[in-house]
């Protein structure tokens, strides 16, 4: 994948349909500066022809310690700055959209420190997996500032507000076991055994029919934040578009004539 053009702070490698990205920065514990985020949103942007689903994991012991603090210090109150600041933001916001809501699944590991902006960008991805030495936190609350990578958005709709706010105010983190019991990770697995898991899924996340996949990751979010009307009418119009594009109706008849495996107990 060397015609994609990343940081040194990212690597990304390809096994057949699946896309490996690695934040490559374990110095630092992976914590995001600019050029990083920059770096992730050109690479979700144009992720590769052949690509099904991409797999986000973190060099060494962490996942992702989130902003690189430095990128914020030393900003003394002003009119510029300000804007300054809402225009960083703005730029996480944009890099974190294209993983969301981009083309393909993303599966992320977690291990280690998956705190502020590292929480925000696993946030973003659409199946967490977790191994045990995860632990989560918003320590923004401490530092005097602010969510400002869309967690605020995304994150209570995983684990609820109480919960966020408790961990902002008063500095709380949360076990790994904690975190998949509120929802922050769908998959808890023994240390080291999380990107092999997260291989897995994302393999069969990648066999699922592309438009399927488009409308779970693009349709399904907003038909669920949506009016019931609205999101009755949305699945409607989704669902015939998917059901009546060409591989659709083959892999209906695959089933139909049992060329296709059938859904069974923890498959």
């Amino acid at each position: 994948m060397a015609d994609i053009n990343l940081p040194a702070t990212l690597a990304a490698t390809r096994e057949g349909d699946i896309a490996i990205l690695r934040l490559s920065r374990s110095a630092k514990r992976n914590a995001l500066d600019d050029e990083t985020v920059r770096g992730l949103r050109r690479f979700f942007m144009d992720v590769p022809e052949g690509v099904g689903a991409v797999v986000l994991h973190g060099e060494g012991p962490h996942f992702c310690a989130g902003l690189d603090l430095g990128e914020v210090v030393d900003q003394p109150d002003s009119p510029t700055n300000l804007h300054k600041g809402i225009l960083h933001s703005q730029m996480w916001h944009r890099a974190f959209h294209e993983i969301q809501f981009g083309r393909v699944p993303v599966v992320s590991v977690l291990h280690g420190a998956v705190v502020g902006g590292g929480l925000e960008l696993a946030a973003a991805t659409h199946v967490r997996v977790a191994e045990h030495s995860a632990y989560y936190g918003l320590p923004e609350g401490q530092r005097g500032i602010f969510l400002g990578g869309g967690g605020s958005v995304r994150i209570p709709r995983l684990i609820g507000l109480p919960l966020v706010q408790d961990m902002m105010l008063t500095g709380r983190t949360l076990s790994a076991d904690e975190g998949f019991a509120a929802g922050i990770s769908q998959y808890l697995v023994p240390s080291g055994e999380g990107l092999a898991k997260a291989i897995a899924l994302a393999r069969q996340a990648a066999r699922n029919a592309p438009l399927t996949n488009f409308a779970v990751i693009h349709a399904l979010p907003r038909i669920a934040e949506a009016d019931p009307a609205t999101g009755f009418l949305t699945e409607s119009l989704m669902a015939a578009i998917a059901e009546t594009a060409p591989e659709a109706q083959q892999r209906l008849r695959e089933f139909l004539e049992k060329r296709a495996a059938k859904i069974t107990p923890g498959g």
